[in-house]
């Protein structure tokens, strides 16, 4: 989803180096001829390993052959993005998940050697998400609402059979977290507020219920069990504005301390025979992944890799080999096969487009600046290298979403192209944004739209003093809750943003809270608790709700929306482009019929980015012919 201080200065000092070079630019066909990889995990044999991409244009799923890096194609679909979950143990046969049309509502599919394939979850209106295998592999934990839309209840099933087990019944919205390898014991978690959430112990056999998390504000996220079930690791920021991460013993209930950093830990996790653990930190707007001898504690170095940093490490059964996921700022992430025993490192796979010159990307710089009030926010920079005092470039205030949200460092394709284009994006990270203790969290709950809205602000004024950057040439961009911020940006701040871009923004709170899916049941609580209850907070959710203040909207304004979103409706964009239209406010709006909360399809993803740098040029750097470098796409 982060590298040392030295190595980042010394990224730091590069970027800043060849900041005057000449840039080639690059059309978004190219940008989109880069392959986005996930998965990994392997076969029996340790010799192949099964990876979803995006090549043919939408996600399918894909055979690796670790000896001769050769891909095979195992799914040929051409409307839905499948994404691999796993082999079926001793066979060829392989699950993976997908939805329809982007509406969340995800299955779990069988596809075996022939070609064959079995929906395991087919409930109409069924959510079903792979949990994991067993210790032994002979059968695999699943989550699923099909019993009951508001709660996911805990399924296994085995192949052969392929009939679900009901494991554990949810019905107060105690959702499995972790489960043992003997299957006795089960952590659960239920969401109080955004803040806060409570953890419990439940022993299956005297289906005896404890309570582990104190009274005080504090998440708890349960990671993995000790093999001979022993123990249980979590993360939590109880006493801390970081999480850490703690060991439970199950028989004295005594908890240790294992691991502390001054960011967040973000996951734990064991190799399946015990040999290593994995631990993940948000440091600073970066993923830092550390490997661990789980006996000795001791910490592993990972091979030398020059292209980027580890985001991520999937361990073979066996635990004689790993994939490592490589990315860094200007490449995507990409695969590599390690050997333990003889050190040997392969890249499987070459993700961006060879047409691209990486050095004439950029990389991201973290920056800070102050506030209204004097607090400092961080944010993700990225500067175009021909931005210049003499060559002053238009920008972008960039919100990501939640909220609750981060920006982060690393590549992102859209990122890269409006960049390579000539547009300076600072990503900020409001108050409110995840990543940065537990205070600087819950700065913006029951606040959203006034004081992290100024963040965006102060951040737009911050680049307006940047010598190259042309102060009178700054939008702001951003999809779900940021698309919202990109509205009340130009609604209540008209004279600092020259343009809006929204997409699948919450245009009105109200029936945006009233409508959430009702999967969402267990979390309905803190979301209301955070954003408002809108039986008890209407006054104050219709006020910020951009739709019921669209007279003010006099600015340039972009909205792109899937019809299948099932978090942000079509109607939230329908109706604020017919209000925003009614001002004589130029409006462009592009709905994608096949999408949900969210592009997947690259064919939906390159529009959406051309509409997004036709609309840019025309608007806010004031060169509408210079979309790809060339006249009308």
């Amino acid at each position: 989803m982060k590298p040392i201080l030295t190595a980042f200065a010394l990224a730091c000092f590069a970027f800043n180096s060849y900041s005057q070079t000449a840039v080639k630019q690059y059309t978004i066909e190219q940008f989109y001829k880069t392959i986005a990889f996930g998965g990994g995990n392997f076969n029996n044999a340790e010799n192949k390993i099964i990876v979803h991409d995006n090549s043919s244009g939408i996600f399918n799923v894909y055979e690796i052959d670790l000896a001769t890096k050769a891909k095979k194609q195992l799914t040929s679909s051409d409307k839905e993005s499948y994404f691999s979950i796993d082999y079926i143990p001793g066979t060829s046969d392989f699950l993976y998940s997908a939805d329809k049309g982007g509406n969340e509502n995800t299955h779990i599919y069988l596809q075996k050697a022939d070609g064959a394939v079995t929906d395991l979850t087919p409930g109409v209106k069924e959510k079903a998400d792979f949990f994991n295998w067993n210790h032994p592999k002979t059968a695999f934990y699943y989550s699923s609402n099909v019993r009951d839309a508001r709660f996911f209840d805990l399924y296994k099933m085995s192949p052969g059979d392929w009939k679900p087990v009901l494991l554990y019944q949810n019905d107060k919205g105690l959702d499995v977290a972790s489960i043992s390898p003997d299957e006795n014991w089960l952590v659960l978690t239920k969401s109080i507020t955004s803040d806060k959430n409570d953890m419990y112990l439940l022993n299956r056999k005297t289906n005896e219920l404890k309570k582990l998390s104190a009274e005080t504000e504090a998440t708890y996220s349960p990671q993995s069990f000790e093999l001979d079930n022993s123990a249980f690791y979590y993360a939590t920021n109880e006493g801390s504005e970081f999480t850490y991460l703690l060991k439970y013993d199950l028989a004295t209930g005594k908890q240790q301390k294992i691991f502390s950093d001054k960011w967040d830990v973000e996951y734990m996790y064991t190799s399946k025979n015990g040999k290593y653990h994995v631990i993940g930190v948000n440091e600073d707007g970066r993923n830092k992944v550390l490997l661990y001898d789980h006996k000795t504690g001791k910490q592993l170095a990972f091979p030398a890799i020059k292209e980027g940093y580890v985001q991520g490490v999937r361990i073979s059964p066996t635990e004689k080999s790993m994939v490592i996921y490589i990315a860094g700022d200007r490449s995507p992430v990409n695969l590599y096969a390690y050997n333990f025993a003889s050190k040997k490192l392969d890249k499987l796979t070459n993700s961006l487009n060879p047409e691209i010159d990486p050095n004439d990307l950029v990389d991201a710089e973290v920056v800070r600046f102050k506030s209204f009030d004097g607090l400092l926010i961080p944010a993700i920079y990225y500067k175009p290298k021909n931005a210049t005092a003499s060559n002053k470039v238009p920008a972008l205030v960039w919100v990501h979403g939640g909220p609750g949200g981060q920006s982060t460092a690393g590549y992102s394709q859209a990122i890269q192209y409006f960049v390579n284009h000539g547009y300076a994006i600072l990503a900020v990270n409001n108050r409110g944004s995840s990543g940065y203790g537990k205070t600087y969290y819950k700065m913006d709950n029951r606040n959203h739209g006034d004081k992290d809205l100024k963040d965006c602000v102060w951040g737009k004024k911050w680049l307006a003093q940047q010598p190259y950057i042309n102060p009178t040439s700054i939008g702001i961009y951003g999809g779900s809750y940021g698309g919202f911020m990109s509205l009340a940006g130009i609604i209540q701040y008209p004279a600092e943003f020259k343009v809006g871009v929204d997409l699948f923004g919450v245009t009105n709170w109200l029936r945006t809270l009233q409508s959430i899916p009702a999967y969402w049941e267990s979390f309905r609580k803190a979301l209301y608790e955070e954003l408002g209850d809108p039986a008890t907070d209407s006054v104050r959710l219709r006020s910020i709700s951009p739709l019921f203040n669209t007279d003010k909207i006099k600015t340039p304004l972009l909205v792109l929306q899937g019809s299948n979103d099932p978090r942000v409706l079509q109607v939230e964009s329908d109706e604020i482009v017919a209000g925003a239209r009614k001002n004589g406010t130029p409006v462009e709006y592009v709905l994608f019929p096949d999408e949900g909360h969210g592009f997947r399809k690259k064919e939906n993803q390159m529009k959406a980015a051309k509409v997004t740098l036709e609309f840019l040029n025309k608007y806010l750097s004031g060169n509408p012919d210079t979309a790809d470098g060339k006249k009308g796409f």
